[in-house]
């Protein structure tokens, strides 16, 4: 006879869909007035009255988006609500709602689920955010996540990625690069372990820019910082993709150019230390990087003595007529073609 290898490990099979479902799901409270029914019937009921709803989701795939050797599962959960709620806010939107579906194989028992869901629930509380619904089903490997996220915004407050002008400023918010270097540091940790598994990483010097990596923010604090300074962005966007690559998704959408500035590019100072380490250059690693979740917008000039001297914001340069294309202007003031080398999906 064989034994159990986990006998404290629990088979999904034991509890079915939706015994699984409502394992998982029955801690998680309504909290916004517009949830008229969340979990539990053939689909939430949500009610706007005077606002506009926004929608948006995305995909978290095993082996592509996400290492479980070093991504804990509570950190994955969190994430993958946060960057969903990020792109509401990049509309100038509030979040309220979400809905969380996954594939999952037999390698997972349901602990490790409850790990998952813990990080899903911190995330909704901190951000103030419904679970609703959603879908779980079998995966011949691995795990795979889909989150929707759902939103409102004043009519007439929505802030899409076509409304840049010539002279328009730029503005980023935070710093940029920080998840990048902490997904270097972790991938070659990983490296190091799979040599000699009793050596423990000292990850104390890389804590910012690790955790830039497992746990990011959405900015919500942004538009609120926005309306209680009475900004009004003109185009918005967030730096899933890299700098390169949200700007140049801004310019096509407003049909303008644009002029980036790279000393004006914020960068922390445990970025540049360890793009100094892995001999790599900051700025590329500003631009192409992704995964910092900032907002990228744009306001007029008028609207620059509000956001002045303001920690959260830096301008990093400013709109142009179409025909004078995107560039870089480097420190020795050379002007470079700006291209887009961030995340590609396909590649």
């Amino acid at each position: 006879m064989f034994e159990e290898k986990d006998a404290n490990k629990t088979s999904l099979e034991k509890l079915g869909e939706f015994g699984l479902i409502d394992h998982l799901t029955d801690q998680f409270k309504i909290t916004q007035p517009s949830t008229v029914k969340g979990i539990g019937d053939d689909a939430a009921v949500l009610q706007f009255k005077d606002k506009k709803v926004l929608i948006s989701t995305d995909q978290l795939i095993e082996g592509i988006h996400f290492d479980l050797s070093y991504m804990p599962l509570k950190h994955l959960g969190y994430k993958a609500v946060v960057v969903n709620l990020s792109d509401i806010y990049a509309m100038n939107g509030t979040a309220t709602q979400v809905l969380v579906s996954i594939a999952v194989s037999n390698r997972f028992p349901l602990e490790a689920l409850e790990e998952l869901y813990a990080g899903i629930q911190l995330a909704c509380d901190l951000y103030k955010v419904d679970l609703v619904g959603g879908d779980t089903t079998s995966s011949e490997k691995g795990l795979y996540l889909s989150i929707t996220a759902v939103g409102e915004v004043e009519k007439g407050k929505e802030v899409y990625r076509s409304g840049g002008k010539p002279n328009d400023l730029l503005v980023v918010s935070g710093d940029l690069g920080g998840a990048y270097m902490g997904l270097q540091v972790l991938q070659r940790e990983k490296e190091v372990f799979k040599v000699n598994p009793n050596n423990q990483p000292d990850l104390a010097p890389y804590s910012y820019i690790v955790e830039r990596q497992l746990k990011p923010e959405a900015r919500k604090d942004i538009i609120t910082l926005l309306k209680e300074l009475e900004v009004n962005p003109t185009s918005m966007i967030d730096i899933s993709d890299g700098l390169s690559s949200e700007i140049l998704h801004l310019c096509s959408k407003s049909k303008v150019g644009c002029m980036l500035y790279e000393e004006k590019i914020p960068l922390d100072p445990t970025v540049i230390s360890a793009c100094e380490e892995f001999n790599l250059d900051s700025t590329t690693v500003a631009l192409s990087g992704g995964e910092d979740y900032e907002l990228l917008f744009t306001i007029e000039q008028k609207e620059f003595p509000k956001i002045k001297g303001n920690p959260n914001l830096t301008v990093v340069g400013h709109l142009t007529e179409a025909d004078q294309g995107a560039h870089l202007i480097s420190r020795n003031n050379t002007s470079i073609p700006l291209k887009a080398q961030g995340w590609n999906s396909f590649g």
